[in-house]
């Protein structure tokens, strides 16, 4: 009887107020996905990390003709110190930091110079002669690059030694803004969400003093008489989060998953399974906002 009763005030309530509790479901939906989207954008920067991270390499670049590295002084890199590099990358002090190692001549650099660039305008303004010869260093940690750095930058024949992690590091940095920036905008609009649940609660209160004053005076227990006002806020909240749990999982599936994963087949990219744990944390975050927020509500304008 006292369930019936329960299901009869809360769809009561729902009728009355569609418009409020519309509003809180979209309110809710845009505030829980942009939360979301920065829980999104944390796995994708995760996913990136350890994909590229084991990817990583160190560029040892050697002199070419016009390099102007104080280590090019003498010119091009000879094939003695090529031999000298390669020799002191095989040797007990550094090998055990190095993975593998592969040299890649000038040659191959235009080649794949142009693989990479093949739909740019600059690809035909620059010939083999143009881009050095390097080693490609895969080292076993990539925290590690220092020590490389420390033993070949001052080598003769090495023009330059960079760490592709710096670059990645930039990339990373990039998308942590990014989801900062959800983050802020998240909370304006979660804090909207909860002025709006508290005026939908408030408004549904005031339309139901009568009835409620008459349940004062048969004796009903606070609980019977705040749990469909919880309840209406409650359930509008987690309409809003499935939906933006809905949307997460629809743009790393079609998004993600069907176009920039063919646009850029060598990153690795959130599966829109990995999304689905978000779901959990997104419907607990929508009830506790419209739980708290309808509480705080009707112990000050209900007072029961």
């Amino acid at each position: 009887m006292r369930l019936a009763f329960v299901l009869s005030e809360i769809g009561s309530g729902l009728r009355r107020n569609l418009s409020m509790v519309v509003s809180v479901i979209l309110v809710t939906f845009v505030s829980l996905t942009f939360v979301g989207a920065a829980g999104m954008l944390q796995l994708q920067i995760n996913q990136m990390k350890g994909y590229w991270y084991d990817k990583v390499q160190v560029a040892m670049f050697l002199c070419s003709d016009g390099s102007t590295a104080p280590g090019c002084a003498a010119g091009p890199a000879t094939p003695e110190q090529q031999d000298n590099l390669r020799k002191l990358l095989q040797s007990p002090s550094v090998a055990q930091y190095v993975n593998d190692f592969q040299f890649e001549s000038k040659d191959e650099a235009y080649k794949h110079f142009k693989e990479q660039f093949s739909n740019s305008p600059i690809v035909d303004s620059v010939t083999p002669d143009q881009l050095p010869a390097s080693f490609r260093i895969n080292l076993k940690d990539p925290e590690k690059y220092q020590v490389i750095s420390e033993n070949f930058s001052s080598q003769a024949g090495v023009e330059s030694v960079i760490d592709q992690r710096q670059l990645l590091e930039r990339l990373f940095s990039a998308m942590n803004a990014a989801s900062l920036v959800a983050v802020s905008v998240a909370g304006v609009m979660i804090v909207c969400a909860i002025l709006l649940i508290a005026t939908t609660i408030r408004l549904s209160a005031f339309s139901r003093r009568r009835e409620t004053g008459i349940m004062r005076l048969v004796g009903a227990s606070k609980t019977v008489i705040q749990l469909p006002f919880i309840l209406e806020g409650v359930i509008a909240a987690v309409i809003g989060a499935a939906l933006a749990s809905g949307t997460l999982w629809a743009v790393a599936h079609f998004f993600l998953g069907q176009f920039l994963s063919q646009q850029y087949p060598d990153t690795a990219f959130i599966s829109p399974a990995q999304t689905l744990i978000l779901a959990p944390a997104l419907i607990g975050l929508g009830v506790l906002l419209a739980g708290t927020s309808s509480l705080l509500t009707l112990r000050r304008y209900l007072r029961v």
